[in-house]
């Protein structure tokens, strides 16, 4: 799925070339990224703003303990009884924006449904999240512009903390790029079946793709994950996947060389289908979902098991924590 120069495409090999499901195409542009690495900026350099706001030796731990790193002195974590992940408090985390069912239903923040895609809990949560936004987005970007990743990155990000709010309602706190990054994940398994006949090695990307997503949902019923907003991210990223992330079958490519009535259609009937269908579901699933988050409704009250798919209790740990 890489640009070239002679304006055909082609089927790559399986040996190597071309992108995850083993096609590229001479006639697609490649974008130079730059979108993801200034989002990258962009949450260390708030992750930096919340330390520097949380000042642990000044405002100390409601558990007790010495600030973790206190060589950094203001910019020093929280004790690690308090955020094993070494950032700062909750208490910071709500004051930066971090998504708060209470708030945003009965005090009017909705903007915390955004804010909180831009924080991070700590510096293990930072990493992680970055270094996935590394390896993921930036091949994306090259294959399909800022203006597409960008819009699935903020708004499965954004779908994230819709369902997030919907279901774990006022017990907790979330923050995190995560519904983001499993929105890119979810637009590379819609993007892999909206242009399935130009690729070469489908089946074996498809298991691939598959599988990376079935590890990350498994670790995330987890306790202190937040898997609802990662399933949303997911399921608004793969919505978004069919709607921006369609390629033009191969004979358009090729249309300048054709007789004018023989050109063939940019795309073919089943991508129509496919856009139009998700385009609706995107809708009316945002519709539905915003409209029960401000009436205030509790998402398990019509789902009772759905919060497994949270966290799974065992003898090893609880799910209220």
């Amino acid at each position: 799925m890489e640009g070239g120069g002679d304006g055909k495409g082609r089927a790559a090999t399986a040996a190597g070339g071309g992108g995850f499901g083993g096609y590229e195409s001479a006639g697609d542009r490649k974008w130079w990224p730059w979108l993801v690495p200034t989002v990258i900026v962009a949450c260390v350099a708030v992750f930096v703003v919340e330390m520097w706001v949380n000042d642990c030796p000044r405002h100390g731990s409601a558990l007790g303990g010495g600030c973790v790193a206190g060589f950094l002195r203001r910019f020093s974590f929280q004790p690690l009884r308090e955020n094993p992940l070494l950032g700062p408090s909750s208490t910071t985390l709500g004051k930066m924006g971090a998504l708060d069912w209470n708030k945003v239903v009965h005090q009017h923040q909705g903007w915390r449904l955004i804010s909180c895609i831009w924080l991070h809990a700590g510096l293990i949560h930072l990493v992680v999240n970055m270094l996935s936004l590394l390896f993921i987005g930036i091949r994306l970007e090259q294959q399909f512009g800022f203006v597409r990743i960008g819009a699935i990155y903020l708004l499965s990000g954004f779908g994230g903390s819709v369902m997030s709010a919907l279901f774990l309602r006022n017990n907790y706190i979330s923050v995190g790029a995560s519904g983001a990054l499993f929105g890119l994940l979810g637009s590379m398994l819609s993007e892999l079946l909206m242009n399935w006949t130009i690729y070469s090695n489908k089946v074996a990307a498809i298991i691939t793709l598959l599988f990376i997503i079935a590890i990350n949902v498994a670790i995330g019923i987890l306790p202190h994950a937040d898997n609802f907003a990662h399933i949303g991210g997911f399921l608004t990223g793969f919505l978004l996947g069919f709607v921006l992330l369609a390629r033009p079958q191969f004979g358009w490519l090729e249309r300048s060389e054709l007789p004018h009535t023989n050109q063939p259609p940019k795309y073919k009937p089943y991508q129509y289908v496919l856009w139009v269908v998700a385009f609706v579901l995107l809708l009316v699933g945002f519709t539905i979902s915003l409209v029960m988050l401000f009436k205030g409704k509790n998402g398990n009250d019509g789902c009772h098991w759905c919060h497994y798919l949270n966290c799974v209790p065992t003898s090893r740990w609880k799910c209220d924590t």
